[in-house]
């Protein structure tokens, strides 16, 4: 009975640990909603100033400011 214990205590941290680790991981990843004419093209795209947005690279469709 103790072991059991023991156990469920050890695999609850270990997954709890597991899910901000993920949780984190998944909110770095995020790409800036507004970014410059200049950012736009150093990442590979060009900014459309008709439409405001970044064409292409890897600010696809954002925001230009």
């Amino acid at each position: 009975m103790r072991i059991r214990r023991i156990f469920v205590a050890v695999f609850a941290t270990a997954a709890l640990s597991a899910g901000v680790g993920l949780a984190g991981a998944a909110t770095a990843q995020g790409a800036p909603s507004v970014v410059t004419p200049s950012e736009c093209q150093q990442g590979g795209g060009t900014a459309d100033l008709t439409t405001n947005t970044c064409k292409g690279g890897m600010y696809d469709g954002e925001q230009v400011d």
